[in-house]
């Protein structure tokens, strides 16, 4: 903030970047499943397989929307507002609360890396337990906390709420196999759709309140990680299978 927009100009040129080397990746990959189907034996695609009724597939996939909708309206809340929380509740300038919001958004990428491995070996349940129910007691303590335990409190939150959304998604897809691309549509449109107006409906609640009682308010969403306990394990189902 204090080099103003000009020096904005430096991350088109990274995000551009980044561009160039995905155009590049995809041509790669491209080429490894042209040479596989032509060179490789043929293979029948591997459908992983449970043996959950509809009903109890029904409810899981509805269990797993809610968490979504607990898991990014309250990272709106952060993402979107918690510079002008810092400014209003610590009086701190602008430059400084943007500081904290960097430290907040790179714990939240970490978490997000994390979560995959994570879930691959301990089990995707079980991830979407700690991840949502876990950022629930720091999430309570943050409207209380000083400027420094807040800071410390927000990494803790965004790395452990960003693991849970690799873990979701990989579950949501054990629930329907055969259906990756529709069931990835699904939770990321529906992720950033609903953050989207998650973030509209905080500022005019902010409006009304004040961006501190909004912070006061969001902390319960995280509670609704208890709902995971109606989640199948499906690693059980797909032995039974």
């Amino acid at each position: 903030m204090p080099n103003h927009q000009v020096h904005a100009l430096w991350l088109c040129a990274l995000t551009f970047l980044g561009m160039v080397v995905l155009v590049r990746v995809a041509d790669w990959y491209r080429e490894k499943l042209r040479q596989r189907t032509l060179t490789g034996p043929k293979k029948k695609a591997v459908v992983a397989a449970h043996d959950l009724t509809r009903r109890q597939v029904v409810v899981a996939m509805t269990v797993l929307i809610v968490l979504i909708f607990s898991k990014y309206v309250y990272l709106a809340s952060l993402s979107s507002y918690y510079t002008f929380y810092l400014m209003k509740r610590f009086q701190v300038s602008a430059e400084q609360a943007q500081l904290y919001l960097f430290w907040f958004l790179f714990s939240v990428a970490a978490g997000t890396i994390i979560g995959g491995p994570v879930g691959d070996r301990i089990g995707r349940k079980y991830v979407i337990w700690i991840s949502i129910l876990g950022a629930a007691p720091f999430a309570w303590m943050l409207p209380e906390a000083n400027l420094f335990w807040t800071g410390v409190l927000s990494g803790i939150i965004g790395v452990i709420l960003a693991s849970a959304f690799s873990a979701i998604l990989v579950y949501a897809q054990e629930l329907s196999p055969g259906k990756v691309g529709l069931i990835a549509g699904l939770f990321f449109g529906f992720a950033f759709g609903i953050g989207g107006i998650g973030s509209a409906m905080l500022g005019q609640l902010a409006d009304r309140v004040g961006i501190i009682s909004v912070f006061g308010t969001v902390r319960y969403l995280p509670l609704l990680g208890l709902l995971t306990v109606f989640l199948p394990n499906l690693d059980k189902h797909h032995a039974k299978a």
